[in-house]
């Protein structure tokens, strides 16, 4: 099996649980307020996680060896990837349609697209090309989406997805000679503290406020917190393996399984236009699959 091979799948993996994080995070949001608080307790119980992996399995013992280079790219992963956009997420989820924070969630893979054929080198054929259209196309083509409105809510979900592909490519960079595991622990324990200490200063009470949560609030906290570990482990560990390009491409399905779990425990039934959604969805992630793997073109080069 290819690298890029691998990739995909594990690329697929992560579609399939960000699907169930996506839906599972916008009842979250709605119910553990403010969003600086929840993703402050999300990510820190991730961080402490990602970091008992790390020491239980010795992979920190390779931190010692790494390079100046690396130990800084590690950190900008932490503060642009870890800390910053997932305030403007979550923050911009609460106040944005879901379908609408989705659909500039998936601007994604444009935005690493852009920047990984500059600076990864990475190329993009035109079959690819196509299957992300369609890929995005099936995300557009959905019921209740009435545009953007160019809010501040959808305005802090675009940086934050912007900040996410910068630090997806300063992430396949370090992943050349760096253990995913050890990036993830820089990515959430830095990124974490940085939230945490924002939330010390602007939300009163912190440690009362944990302790008055109800079970249902706990419940939802525990569940997006593995989603979470899930996400983040097994998405650089794609990353890790194909290009970059090609692992945002496939994340864009992601929205199939939001879509299935919508129709099962909310709306309780599947329309046209869902059908419609998803053979756009599946077509192009078929088609991006096999021009990624059966093309050599998506060579990368992570020199700087």
């Amino acid at each position: 099996m290819s690298n890029t091979t691998r990739g995909i799948y594990l690329s697929l993996l992560t579609a399939f649980i960000s699907g169930f994080s996506i839906f599972v995070n916008k009842f979250a949001v709605d119910a553990i307020k403010p969003a600086l608080y929840f993703t402050s307790v999300k990510n820190i119980a991730v961080a402490l996680l990602i970091v008992s992996i790390v020491l239980i399995t010795g992979e920190w013992k390779k931190i010692a060896k790494l390079s100046r280079k690396d130990l800084g790219y590690l950190t900008l992963i932490g503060i642009i990837g870890g800390s910053l956009p997932f305030y403007l997420y979550f923050t911009g989820l609460s106040q944005t349609p879901a379908v609408n924070a989705a659909i500039i969630h998936k601007t994604l893979v444009f935005w690493v697209m852009l920047m990984a054929v500059p600076f990864l080198k990475e190329k993009v054929s035109k079959r690819q090309i196509l299957a992300v259209l369609m890929l995005f196309a099936g995300n557009i083509v959905v019921g209740g989406f009435k545009g953007f409105k160019f809010s501040q809510g959808e305005l802090m979900l675009l940086a934050a997805t912007i900040l996410w592909a910068v630090e997806n490519i300063i992430a396949k960079k370090v992943l050349t000679s760096v253990s995913p595991n050890i990036v993830t622990a820089f990515r959430m324990g830095l990124g974490s503290l940085v939230l945490m200490s924002a939330t010390i200063i602007t939300v009163p009470q912190v440690l009362q406020k944990s302790l008055a949560l109800s079970g249902q609030q706990f419940f939802f906290i525990g569940l997006t917190v593995l989603f979470l570990l899930a996400y983040t482990t097994t998405w650089y560990h794609a990353l890790k393996h194909a290009p970059a390009v090609v692992v945002t491409s496939v994340l864009v399905s992601s929205t199939l399984i939001t879509n299935i779990l919508s129709a099962i425990f909310i709306t309780h039934s599947w329309n046209v236009v869902l059908t419609v959604q998803s053979v756009l969805i599946v077509t192009g992630l078929v088609l991006f699959s096999r021009s990624s793997t059966t093309r050599p073109n998506l060579s990368v080069n992570t020199t700087l």
